[in-house]
């Protein structure tokens, strides 16, 4: 009954105070209906064009961030060579992976990709074989690849200056630091090196003195010739040259060599331009210098 009562209640009620008005506002309802269809349309057609431009951006976003992350780097953190290659990909701001491949580059499956069995090498769809090693290789390769130009400079000349600087690096001062650097290390030294062979302790001693020696005539063309009175080999920026060769003179560090002013100003002003990037992959070589050093004093 009480159901009754409340349902019969409302419709009345509900039927006189609905139906007057609704006839009231019909005839303004379709006064408007032309500009609301107008207005209407526009808008549907806004929305549509903002959401296709979205999603054209999303789209490309995607694609930007697939090519970047799809490289990934095997390394050996305790060493400079690849301390240049990590220190590079940071200060590209490249999106990529790292795997410590410590103890493993003579495996198999290591072997099979990189018969040369070294590192860094990094892995990328867009090699011929799918990899490549040898730090400057990968920077240059890099730099292309992404239009890194303050890194790499396109200009012919300028990019022939920081060519030459990384290959005088590679030929002539980084054999000369391997040879003072390595027994300190305790890195296996190249094969026909004294110090790989079977000779007497004292020509090892000798040849690594002799490193030592060698060492500042190349490190005074890079501050002469390559700087020549500029900030880093790259002008006001660091390139490619410059942090290969930073990080080549981390290792110095693991027989206390006596750096001049002029290459410690210039290491201290590379990893304050380059931050992070180059802090974080310098620590480890550091760390494994620190530890170096602890365990032969002990």
């Amino acid at each position: 009954m009480a159901k009754t009562t409340t349902k019969s209640a409302k419709k009345p009620a509900a039927k006189a105070a609905t139906k007057p008005a609704a006839k009231a506002t019909k005839p303004a309802a379709k006064a408007t209906t032309p500009a609301a269809k107008a207005s209407g349309a526009s808008a549907k057609s806004a929305t549509k064009a903002a959401a296709k431009a979205a999603d054209k951006a999303s789209a490309k976003s995607a694609r930007k961030t697939k090519a970047k992350s799809a490289l990934m780097l095997s390394m050996l953190k305790p060493s400079v060579n690849n301390m240049s290659v990590r220190v590079f990909a940071r200060a590209a701001g490249l999106d990529h992976s790292e795997t410590d491949v410590w103890g493993h580059t003579r495996s198999p499956e290591y072997m099979a990709r990189n018969p040369a069995h070294l590192t860094p090498m990094i892995e990328d769809k867009g090699l011929p074989r799918g990899v490549l090693w040898e730090s400057c290789a990968i920077m240059q390769y890099l730099a292309n690849k992404h239009g890194l130009e303050k890194l790499y400079p396109k200009a012919p000349a300028k990019r022939a200056m920081i060519d030459s600087a990384m290959f005088y690096l590679i030929g002539t001062l980084y054999p000369y630091v391997a040879r003072a650097t390595y027994p300190a290390l305790n890195f296996p030294q190249y094969a026909g090196e004294v110090g790989h062979s079977d000779a007497h302790p004292d020509k090892k001693a000798e040849a690594q003195k002799a490193a030592i020696a060698a060492i500042a005539e190349p490190l005074e063309v890079f501050h002469s010739f390559f700087r020549n009175g500029k900030p880093f080999i790259g002008g006001k920026n660091p390139s490619i040259a410059d942090i290969r060769l930073a990080a080549t003179l981390e290792f110095l560090a693991a027989i206390d060599y006596a750096l001049p002013q002029w290459a410690k100003e210039y290491m201290t002003a590379i990893e304050k331009k380059l931050g992070k990037a180059y802090a974080e992959p310098a620590a480890d070589v550091r760390g494994y210098i620190a530890h170096v050093k602890s365990q032969a004093g002990a």
